[in-house]
């Protein structure tokens, strides 16, 4: 069994300001992808479109906080949720989905590059390169407030968290950040040239993303208040299956086409 290393998630304190591990983590993750979408601009010797590609990020952004937190508070909490609203707004407790913050920034990035009329595939499979960073930094975050871990384990490596009980957890944060993060943000690097319809690499993502999910969701202990479907399907999984069948489908449309 491995020691949890006790980290405080709160990074420092100026009177009642907070910094936390995890809210650092996502700034550290925005300025990773846009360093590297810019790396990928000049590569292709676009460096005027450096401004656009910024605010896209910007609001995107933006929209993936939003997603996140309203993401946590119904896809997995809606019962709780709906009886007490006030509490929506209430980042600094901690919640935060993937999912829905994937779907927030897709919408506003989608609806902010209509709206200057630049092609939305181009733009999906340039920032989701990078994107997997995010997932990365995201779960080290979640690894530091100790949350998000897995179902007991007997592994050497099992961990005891401090909200988990007693026994030896899988520290299933740790398996995603080099699973949906570091594996896949190399996988995507490496094929970031390749002369693909565009949308390519965005489906991939998708699928690939949907898959590693789903499999680490069976070692990831349920925290959901609605009924397990098919007594054993998590929303996680659920949600995963819905990025797959969108993946396929794209690539099904891209290439028919």
């Amino acid at each position: 069994m491995l020691t949890y290393p006790k980290i405080d998630p709160v990074l420092f304190q100026i009177g009642p300001l907070q910094l936390r591990w995890y809210g650092l983590m996502y700034v550290i993750s925005f300025f990773c992808v846009l360093f590297l979408c810019r790396y990928q601009l000049k590569e292709r010797g676009k460096r005027e479109l450096y401004p656009f590609l910024e605010n896209l990020l910007f609001y995107s952004f933006l929209g993936l906080i939003v997603g996140a937190r309203l993401g946590f508070c119904f896809f997995y909490y809606p019962d709780y949720f709906l009886t007490h609203p006030w509490e929506i707004p209430a980042l600094w407790k901690g919640g935060m989905s993937f999912h829905g913050g994937a779907i927030g920034a897709l919408l506003v990035g989608f609806f902010y590059i209509k709206k200057k009329r630049e092609s939305f595939l181009y733009w999906a499979d340039l920032i989701v390169v990078p994107a997997p960073l995010g997932l990365f930094f995201g779960r080290i975050g979640n690894f530091i407030n100790g949350e998000i871990f897995g179902k007991p384990t007997n592994l050497p490596w099992g961990m005891i968290f401090p909200e988990g009980g007693p026994i030896p957890r899988h520290p299933v944060q740790l398996y995603e950040s080099l699973g949906t993060g570091l594996f896949l943000f190399l996988l995507l690097w490496s094929l970031r040239n390749k002369p693909w319809k565009e949308g390519t690499k965005f489906a991939l993502f998708l699928i690939l993303y949907g898959i590693l999910r789903f499999l680490f969701e069976f070692i990831r202990e349920p925290a959901q208040s609605f009924t397990l479907l098919l007594g054993w399907m998590t929303m996680g999984q659920i949600l995963c299956i819905a990025m797959i069948l969108g993946g396929v489908s794209l690539l099904v449309f891209l290439y028919r086409k």
